[in-house]
Order: C-alpha cells, then structure tokens, then sequence
C-alpha cells in the first residue's frame, strides 16, 4: 500500500466523481469538481477532509452555481506542498495559483472549519473579491490559554515525525478508531460517510498533510487583519459543534462587527454533511440576499 490516496483505489467510486479532473498549479497535482452552472461559488473544505465532504451539499448548489471544489494541498487526491509551506499563507498562495489556472473569479465562497480560514486570507490579500464570505464553523481564532501554549509544539513534535503518521494511519484501519474522530466533532454521519474519511486517513501522506498544517497553522495575524475585512462574512455555527466552540463567532464579531451569524441547530462541526440540503438552502438565501445568481449576477445588494 503507497502512501498516498490512489485515485483507482480510494477514488473507485469517489463521490461526484464524473465531476473531477486534475489540473497543474503551483507546483502540485490539483484534484478539482466542477459542476453546475451560474456565477461561480468556491468550496474549501477543512484539515483531514477533501472533496467527499460537499458530497451531497455541492449538487445541491449546483443548480444555482458554478460549483469549484478542490482537494487542499496534501488531502485527498491533490499533491502536498513542502511541509514548511503548509501554513495559512502558504495554502491561500496555493489555493490563488490554482483559481488563475483556473481562470476563475468566484462571485460567492464557502469554507469549512480551516478553509474559511483559507478563504479570509485570500480575501484579505486581494486574491480573491466576492461578494459574499460564508465560514461553516469556521476555525479563525487563536487558540486560548493552556491550549495555546500545548497544541503548536505538540503539532510540530508530531509532524516533524514521519513515524506519526504511520502510526496514526494504521489504527485507522479499525473502523472503530474513525467512527470515535468523527463522533468527537458533535456530528452524526452515515455509514458511508465514515467508510469516505477511513479511506483517507488510512494513508500515511493524508495524515502527514493534516499534521502539517496543523503544526504550521498560526491564526494570530488573521485576527489581527480580520477588521479590514471587505466582504460581508457569514457565520454558520452548528450548536452542537465540538471541534470548534459555537461561542467562538463571538471572538469573531468582536473583530468584525458586521459578521452575520447564523445559527445551525442540532447540528456539529460536519453540519453540511449531517443535513446538507438545509445547509444548502441557508447559503442559497443569502445568494439571494446579495442578489448572487440567475439574472440578478452583477446586480448590487440592497444595503
């Protein structure tokens, strides 16, 4: 077994799968969907995940939006940048190479948990400008206290050891190992679900991947940068998150006033894929909102 996710093993009946294609940016290997059609709507999923995670939530959009949805350097089918690069500038450079590649300009973004993170980022550095923001239980504050001072080095001394990850990938083949990590983030997935992550984190690069950015994520300068922000930015919150606290969007509105929160009741860190329908129908109002699709794109919104 290689170390990396095979697109003729892992991906055999990856889903969506008649909506991927691989695409060179930035030095990598780039595993992207694209499907529907409209104004053009980014999604970045979030550490450890790829595109299995818009699964149900990405159709749904399709039929209003041109739907973009990466692998993230190092995740899923999409080759990894040096270890030193997976950080949050690093990654949102990545991520900008790929949408000029591309030649895409996304009007509205989506990012889950880390990639909103990525998302804010590329915003805040002029490489992309929509018109709407949308963090789905968004990890964008520092870590606070004893954690903050524990997590970095504990990622770093993980990373920093291939063995980690080996480790790490061969317990993961008790189903039992992954059905505990996804419980741990408050949300409820269907069998299926959990095969799609095991397939993953099975693989020592997978895990290396998330160890990286995990080890080289530093949020301080985006909390700092957050008030300068230009996009309206929404805050989807599952109650139920226990990955990332719901009472973290405060942190976030005490940067940025203007941030709009919306609450997902019952609802964990994987929201959009516990109930993606009702996920989806949330974003979809707030394209409305804006006047983001259909006749309306290149209209402005009501202030």
């Amino acid at each position: 077994m290689t170390d990396q996710p095979c697109w003729e093993i892992e991906g055999r009946d990856w889903p969506n799968r008649a909506a991927s294609d691989f695409i060179d940016a930035a030095g990598l290997r780039w595993h992207v969907q694209r499907m529907g059609s409209g104004p053009q709507l980014l999604l970045l999923h979030g550490t450890g995940a790829a595109t299995h995670s818009w699964r149900a939530f990405a159709p749904a959009l399709a039929e209003q939006f041109d739907i973009i949805a990466p692998d993230l350097p190092g995740h899923g089918f999409t080759s990894a940048l040096p270890p030193n690069h997976m950080s949050l500038p690093g990654m949102a450079a990545a991520v900008a190479a790929l949408l000029r590649a591309l030649g895409a300009a996304p009007v509205m973004v989506i990012g889950h948990s880390a990639g909103a993170a990525i998302l804010i980022r590329m915003a805040l550095d002029g490489a992309i400008q929509p018109r709407a923001l949308v963090s789905l239980n968004g990890a964008l504050m520092p870590w606070r206290g004893l954690p903050a001072h524990l997590f970095s080095p504990a990622a770093k001394l993980m990373a920093a050891n291939a063995l980690v990850a080996r480790l790490f990938a061969g317990r993961a083949r008790d189903r039992r190992v992954v059905e505990r990590l996804v419980r741990g983030t408050g949300s409820t997935l269907e069998p299926a679900g959990v095969d799609l992550y095991q397939r993953l984190v099975c693989r020592p690069a997978h895990v290396r991947a998330s160890l990286a950015m995990m080890a080289n994520w530093d949020l301080a300068a985006l909390a700092r940068d957050l008030p300068r922000l230009a996009p309206p930015l929404f805050l989807l919150v599952g109650e139920h998150d226990l990955t990332v606290a719901p009472s973290e969007a405060r942190r976030v509105r005490e940067r940025l006033p203007s941030a709009t929160v919306v609450s997902l009741p019952g609802l964990g860190h994987l929201a959009h894929e516990e109930r993606p329908q009702e996920v989806a129908q949330v974003v979809i109002n707030i394209a409305e909102r804006f006047r983001i699709g259909g006749d309306a794109l290149g209209s402005r919104p009501d202030r």
